[in-house]
């Protein structure tokens, strides 16, 4: 008889333990197999062979699969339990897909249609990254590219590298569907791609999971961050493309991040215009950053590039959302048969309702957060659960029917364009936007000129190449800045350099309109000048000065209860315990900030106050956290990216 540990994808008893099993065939680390578990039948993973127990063991119920999970994969997931102290049935629960023991029939997803294409011709800056990247014996290396400068290209080039090497290649990109051009490239190049992404159905990602975990071939796998669970054998490399998006950290158990997640898999490499502040602080530390500072495509086309005051009203007298060279650009583009782009991060009508008598808000009666019109389907609509509501003609409160919508989103923005210039062909890309009418579905007219102005969120800033493009206007640039998190900046620079970028590729001469209510802040000048540099000399400072990653790691534990006075009341014993677990360990270089309300401090579910954890150490975090009290209250994020 042979013995084993097993973790199952169900929590038995509050118990998130390894269970023991009997066996009297003999199996592989990583085998797949059915368990009894109490009077149900679980999923559960193969983690370790053990001596035989003093107490009395059940039999492994059924072999699912007779190839077992990569023996890398196996032990990646026990390491993300670890690292994230996420419970182990949850990791289980994210790396298979659903509906594992079921019978499917036979489906095969449809990759885009595309000639194949002759080798990458590279330019000598992409040579010296694959270069720097190979000879890198870091586990991790940046690929700090400039937007245009051909990172694909070097994907291209290193996939193919490690294929004929026989190892096979995983790329991580933040949306699918935000990303099919980059898809549609590699499958010019290659054939054994396998695509394993959130809107394929049950039955197709469990088949073509299958196919991955059977295949001997060396092959290309491409998905968000799930992706990485994929159970590919000899994995040699993984790209992760867009590393800066905040996609790739996952919000709901197991929390995690892929950029942490994927070292432990294989060889990562980290692509990106724009990375985190943290991740370039560990590279740079590491020397371990491949660099990319000219364009692929040799031109000397040039972006002209104004910021403008939006508190000069003098210049917006055609169009409060508009400035006026802005909309002479717009006109002189049509005239020559170019495209427009408009960039406002913000969707609907109007984000704000309100009375001007009273000063009552509309809010969400679930979530208690403001309700924005979307005055196209003439309701109001929450943006965080989805419910639509009726459009208030008088006040709630008082009675009075001084209701004003203040603010501006994308479709109101749609509104004035279709005013001003009504013979314009104008495509809106936002997620209320129809599914048939994405981006990424009618890409191919939207690049061949089909539309003459594009307007949309940040969905519109990842990847997309518009060679037609040659006026660009970000409507308000700083609306990111009032957000109080540490992150704010950082995400705000982000999002406007990736939009820059769009018109900044060598296909045209290009004008660029930066609209802002704090043209002289030096994010919204770090932006315009594309200098990350000067960004992250800026930012470390004011990190290292604020105690803030990379100085220090953090861990956010917050309560959430029925009352505001429970809550309080918790969170203070809460934060003595963490006070009493640190002074008992000796901790050095740490912090706790006092009770504080969360940024959505009410919700249905009840009242959140959180206390955030500083410490020098990221080992000493865990220790505090171990020493305290599990309560189904209580939630915690290690190494949040967003304080919000």
């Amino acid at each position: 008889m042979n013995y084993y540990l097993i973790a199952p994808a169900k929590t038995f008893h509050n118990s998130d333990s390894l269970l023991t099993y009997e066996s009297e065939q003999k199996l592989s680390i990583g085998q797949i197999v059915t368990i009894p578990l109490g009077k149900q039948t679980a999923i559960g993973i193969v983690i370790q062979k053990c001596d035989k127990p003093e107490f009395e063991t059940k039999a492994i119920t059924n072999i699912l699969y007779e190839e077992p999970l990569p023996l890398k994969l196996t032990k990646a997931l026990s390491w993300l339990s670890s690292y994230y102290r996420a419970p182990m049935s949850s990791v289980i629960q994210a790396a298979l897909p659903r509906g594992i023991t079921k019978k499917r029939r036979d489906k095969v997803d449809s990759l885009p249609e595309v000639k194949k294409a002759p080798d990458n011709p590279l330019n000598e800056a992409q040579k010296r990254a694959i270069a720097e990247i190979e000879q890198n014996n870091s586990r991790t290396v940046l690929l700090h590219g400039i937007t245009g400068s051909g990172k694909t290209n070097v994907y291209i080039d290193l996939a193919q590298k490690y294929l004929e090497r026989g190892q096979s290649v995983t790329l991580l990109v933040p949306e699918i569907a935000l990303t099919s051009q980059l898809v549609r490239n590699f499958c010019a190049h290659f054939n054994n791609i396998y695509l394993l992404h959130s809107e394929q159905s049950e039955s197709l990602r469990h088949q073509t999971w299958e196919r991955i975990l059977k295949t001997k071939e060396p092959s290309v796998i491409i998905g968000p961050r799930s992706a990485l669970f994929a159970p590919i054998h000899n994995l040699g490399l993984i790209i992760i493309d867009e590393a800066h998006e905040p996609s790739f950290m996952q919000e709901q158990n197991p929390k995690y991040s892929a950029l942490r997640l994927a070292p432990q898999l294989a060889k990562t490499v980290l692509g990106s215009a724009t990375p985190l502040i943290s991740d370039y602080y560990i590279a740079k530390n590491h020397n371990a950053i491949a660099t990319l500072d000219e364009l692929a495509i040799k031109s000397t086309k040039k972006a002209d590039i104004s910021i403008v005051d939006l508190k000069a009203r003098q210049h917006f007298t055609r169009s409060r959302l508009l400035n006026n060279q802005l909309l002479e650009s717009i006109q002189e583009s049509l005239d020559n048969h170019t495209q427009t782009m408009l960039f406002h991060n913000r969707r609907g009508t109007a984000p704000l309702t309100i009375c001007d008598q009273c000063g009552w808000q509309a809010l969400c009666p679930s979530c208690f957060l403001p309700l924005v019109l979307h005055a196209d389907k003439y309701q109001m609509t929450c943006h965080t659960c989805g419910k639509n509501y009726p459009v208030p003609i008088s006040c709630p409160e008082c009675k009075n029917a001084s209701i004003h919508h203040k603010g501006f989103g994308t479709k109101l923005l749609e509104q004035e364009i279709t005013r001003l210039f009504p013979k314009a062909r104008v495509a809106r890309f936002d997620a209320d936007t129809e599914d048939n009418k994405q981006l990424n579905k009618i890409y191919d007219d939207v690049h061949d000129g089909k539309y003459d102005i594009i307007i949309g969120t940040q969905m519109i800033a990842k990847g997309f190449d518009f060679p037609l493009l040659t006026t660009l206007g970000i409507v308000q640039a700083d609306a990111g800045l009032s957000l109080p998190d540490y992150s704010s900046e950082e995400r705000t620079f982000q999002l406007i350099t990736q939009v820059i970028g769009r018109a900044k590729r060598g296909h045209q001469d290009s004008k660029i309109f930066i609209q802002s209510f704090q043209p002289e802040q030096p994010i919204i000048e770090f932006a315009a000048k594309s200098d990350y540099s000067a960004l992250y000399d800026y930012l470390v400072q004011k990190r290292q000065q604020s105690k803030l990653p990379p100085y220090t790691f953090l861990l956010k534990l917050s309560m959430t209860y029925k009352t505001e006075s429970a809550a309080v009341r918790n969170i203070r014993e809460l934060y003595k315990k963490v006070i009493q677990s640190a002074n008992i360990l000796e901790v050095e270089q740490f912090s706790v900030t006092p009770p504080m309300p969360a940024f959505h401090e009410r919700s249905s579910t009840g009242y959140t106050w959180q206390l955030l954890l500083k410490a020098k150490k990221r080992q000493d975090l865990i220790s505090i956290f171990d020493k305290l009290p599990k309560s189904p209250y209580l939630h915690y994020t290690f190494d949040p990216i967003s304080l919000l």
